[in-house]
């Protein structure tokens, strides 16, 4: 099964256009949630000690991996779009990446091997749609750092596509729909929405 992540900073667009896919694309795209969402959704508590952030991070790995690991056993499935994918827990990583990899027992080049293409979207500057809610929890010029660190994370990979942001956000979110149209092979790639 073909892998593809869609991830960049917080607020980029993510959810929604991965939420557009899911209604357009064909029935052999699997969608995999958020597994940050998942864990910190569920309760997992979110404090801002670097014990604390490690915990989180080692565990939403394990959670995506689970993920992913899950949708493997559909076999109807040709691709499987992962909204982030675990080398965005690096950039969370409080302090080394390497001391991140060691504690998981993976390395950054077989993280990176897992993914077939990484589509990277660009969160708005502060005051151009960037809006706060009880899981985003930060400001606009926080999310512009965490894209940063996302983008040099996922530094290595061969087929990275970077969406910037756009005043226009559906042409964004159609941008991110016809990337992922390009990578299936199926017959029939998208879905009649009415």
């Amino acid at each position: 099964m073909k892998r593809i992540v869609v991830t960049g900073g917080p607020g980029a667009g993510k959810t929604a256009s991965l939420e557009t896919a899911r209604r357009i694309l064909c029935g052999h795209v699997g969608f995999a949630p958020e597994s940050a969402s998942i864990v910190f959704g569920g309760g997992f508590p979110r404090e801002s000690r670097a014990h604390s952030e490690k915990a989180a991070q080692r565990a939403i790995y394990r959670v995506q991996c689970e993920l992913e690991c899950l949708f493997e056993g559909h076999h109807d499935l040709g691709v499987l779009v992962c909204d982030r994918g675990t080398i965005d827990c690096a950039a969370y990583w409080p302090g080394d990446q390497a001391e991140f990899y060691r504690q998981l027992g993976t390395t950054h080049d077989r993280e990176l091997a897992r993914y077939a293409l990484v589509i990277h979207l660009r969160p708005p500057a502060d005051g151009d749609g960037y809006e706060r809610t009880d899981l985003r929890i930060e400001t606009a010029a926080e999310a512009r750092r965490i894209d940063a660190r996302i983008e040099r994370a996922w530094a290595g990979h061969p087929r990275r596509v970077f969406v910037e942001h756009m005043h226009d956000f559906m042409a964004k979110v159609s941008r991110v729909v016809s990337l992922l149209q390009a990578e299936l092979s199926c017959e029939h790639p998208a879905r009649d929405v009415a």
